[in-house]
């Protein structure tokens, strides 16, 4: 008779309490005999923020044009237009610090460091996990790679119901890593950067590693080979995180050391930093993989992932390709004739006219949605994103994809917070997918349809105003 599957929340114990976690693998999938006891899905929510927006005029019918690059997703999302943010501009303040706030709760900010209410993620976690996570799970994960810090809702898009942020953001590698798989403390002296890339998590669960390798191990022959693979993948990301050169010949080829700019650095006097795309993307990715990562090996469940924050100042530069051809090259400050924050991407958007053909926006917006889409592929492609079901990581989970304007001139708020770009996943057959819908409705009755349709009982908004269901989003 075949023994009980294995749960896919098994997870190894490495140095300093770090969680390693087993991919899927055949023996956690249920035979006839053992449907039943077939673990339930988690139950997962996420929000991805990307800065500046895209107009809704730029919108298209289809999944051309600045949305071609999640076209090979089409039929895993839902695109919503025509979403209005409009309440969230109580303070007047500008779309790109109130519309960004309003990104995931629909209701206004409450000063610079405060969101007016919860973010959906964090009302989902509240309905299935009243006590709390379960052991060695990361509350609350929250991560980007954003260079504009003004006020806080620019780029933290996870928020209790009291406003507060639900977790600390991390917006290096390291901290990414060190956040999901925990800190080891060493002691004595020596660097301890170079000892703890020596002091590998894996060297530490050997023991284990040789048991499900091993002669009695419960796998079979396909699944060790897995189980090998996932943690030559832990220790890749490992080293990439740390960026530091290790001596041993059989290492993965390393990144060079990061030279991005974070802290205040990163946002000097709000007058933006130079970048070029490949600085840009290479750290990005390292972070989407790491945070995917942490996804697929159960020790994530909520939170939020940022690219580049609301009103960025970045002065880009670098050829642009996507599938083979060359979509534009970027050189914000010379293309704008101007320095500073004068010369940074976001003026494209202040300077959009829906009787041009604003060329420089269209490939800035192009080249976000590749950026967005590259961390959704880490959820659905490949054998270790797929789940009991048969479904995706990504099919199975609630991800609400959002921006902080629909229009970037500042002279029309209305307008600015109308159309408000919107994509959501189905979250295991609750909702549609495979189309876009001209939604036609404000952002906190399409939040509230959503909270809805993953069994939460809490609402956002104004207790007494009179909530609209969003029914074409439902299945």
């Amino acid at each position: 008779m075949k023994s009980q599957p294995l749960s896919r929340r098994t997870l190894l114990r490495g140095l300093g309490g770090v969680a390693v976690g087993m991919p899927l693998m055949e023996e956690m999938l249920p035979s006839t005999l053992y449907a039943a006891k077939a673990p339930p899905i988690p139950t997962r929510a996420f929000n991805v923020f990307f800065g500046l927006g895209i107009p809704d005029p730029v919108q298209p019918d289809s999944f051309t044009d600045v949305l071609e690059p999640l076209s090979p997703l089409k039929d895993q999302l839902l695109i919503l237009r025509k979403v209005n943010q409009i309440r969230c501009d109580r303070s007047g303040m500008n779309a790109h610090f109130d519309g960004a706030s309003g990104a995931f709760t629909a209701t206004p900010p409450d000063g610079e460091a405060r969101a007016g209410g919860a973010s959906i993620d964090q009302l989902v976690k509240r309905a299935h996990y009243p006590n709390g996570m379960p052991n060695g799970m990361v509350p609350t994960l929250v991560s980007g790679t954003f260079f504009r810090r003004s006020r806080v809702g620019r780029y933290v898009h996870s928020y209790h119901p009291d406003g507060t942020v639900a977790a600390p953001i991390q917006e290096r590698p390291r901290d990414l890593f060190e956040r999901v798989f925990g800190r080891v403390e060493l002691s004595g002296d020596g660097d301890d950067r170079e000892e703890r890339i020596k002091r590998s998590v894996l060297d530490s669960v050997m023991e284990q590693y040789h048991f499900y390798t091993g002669a009695n191990s419960p796998l079979g022959a396909a699944s060790k080979e897995r189980f090998k693979n996932h943690l030559d993948r832990i220790r890749e990301y490992e080293q990439r995180s740390f960026a530091v050169k290790v001596d041993d010949p059989n290492a993965p080829t390393l990144p060079p050391p990061s030279k991005l700019k974070h802290g205040g650095s990163a946002d000097p006097g709000g007058e933006g930093i130079d970048i070029t795309l490949e600085e840009l993307t290479e750290a990005w990715r390292i972070m989407a993989d790491l945070y995917a990562l942490s996804i697929q090996m159960d020790r994530a469940r909520f939170g939020s992932l940022t690219f580049l924050a609301a009103g960025e100042r970045i002065r880009l530069t670098g050829d642009y390709h996507y599938d083979g051809r060359l979509i534009h090259r970027f050189d914000d400050s010379r293309h704008l004739n101007a320095s500073g924050s004068k010369g940074c991407s976001h003026e494209w958007w202040h300077k959009f006219n829906e009787k041009k053909e604003n060329e420089q926006l269209r490939a800035h917006a192009h080249m976000k949605m590749r950026e967005v889409a590259y961390f959704l592929n880490r959820l659905h492609e490949g054998e270790d994103c797929r789940e009991v079901n048969g479904r995706s990581i990504l099919e199975n989970t609630m991800i609400t994809i959002s921006t902080e304007s629909g229009d970037g001139r500042h002279n029309d708020v209305k307008r600015e917070l109308s159309g408000v770009f919107h994509a959501i996943t189905g979250a295991n057959g609750r909702f549609k997918t495979g189309q876009i819908i001209d939604a036609n409705t404000e952002g906190v009755d399409l939040y509230n349809t959503m909270l809805s349709g993953m069994g939460a009982k809490e609402k956002l908004g104004p207790a007494e105003r009179k909530h609209e269901n969003l029914d074409a989003i439902m299945v």
